[in-house]
């Protein structure tokens, strides 16, 4: 194992264990199937698509190693990160509370449709990965980077954050938990506001960009915004 593949691993471990301490500290019981559930699906998929990326392109994990507000370049990202960092761990933890207070409030049908929305947002950030090998996790222009303009970034300009988005909102219905998307809500507000301030930066700071953005309209959802 190298390092890359290392650090890698290392990295999804931590931030695994971290979404089952949101979860289940909160709820205060392990008898929570819709938890284990999407604990679950995610334990499968980030480690999967880390492997294949791994594999494929190197580049691109490197880019996505260091991730969080602190590790923003942009002091308005930074800010605007952590933000949203505590809004996504908000989402976890009030669908834990629930649980604990209300039990079960979402029929299971909705449960298993609403993991279903995950996974194709999780598929479609796949997709957005494969096709950009720049998508870091953090705002930052890097010598040579070119602006992507085939696959999904020809319909939205941001699909990464269309698919992050879908799969994000989808879970507080995937935990069982209604009043999660209280904070889910407000994280994919954040989402919005990240990318108007990450596309001004591109602009002043990306050779092209001006001119993609003229030809792809949209940010987020066709014909919407």
């Amino acid at each position: 194992m190298n390092e890359l593949t290392g650090k890698t691993l290392a990295g999804i471990a931590r931030m695994q264990a971290a979404l089952a301490l949101m979860l289940f500290v909160p709820a205060w019981t392990p008898a929570y199937w819709q938890a284990w559930l999407y604990w679950t699906l995610s334990t499968a998929a980030a480690p999967s698509t880390a492997l294949y990326f791994l594999k494929r392109d190197p580049a691109l994990m490197r880019r996505r190693l260091d991730v969080g507000a602190a590790a923003e370049p942009l002091g308005s990202q930074k800010i605007i990160q952590g933000i949203g960092g505590l809004l996504y761990a908000a989402t976890f933890v009030v669908a834990g509370v629930e649980h604990r207070v209300r039990g079960a409030s979402v029929p299971a049908l909705v449960v298993f449709i609403a993991d279903a929305v995950v996974l194709v947002g999780l598929a479609l950030t796949f997709v957005a990965f494969k096709a950009n090998t720049f998508a870091a996790s953090t705002v930052t222009v890097e010598t040579g980077q070119r602006v992507v303009t085939t696959g999904p970034y020809a319909i939205v300009r941001h699909p990464m954050y269309s698919a992050s988005i879908l799969w994000f909102l989808a879970t507080p219905f995937a935990l069982g938990s209604p009043w999660a998307l209280v904070p889910a809500v407000l994280m994919s507000a954040t989402v919005a506001v990240r990318l108007v301030d990450e596309e001004r930066h591109l602009r002043e700071s990306l050779p092209g960009y001006d001119a993609y953005c003229e030809t792809v309209r949209w940010r987020l959802i066709p014909g919407l915004w």
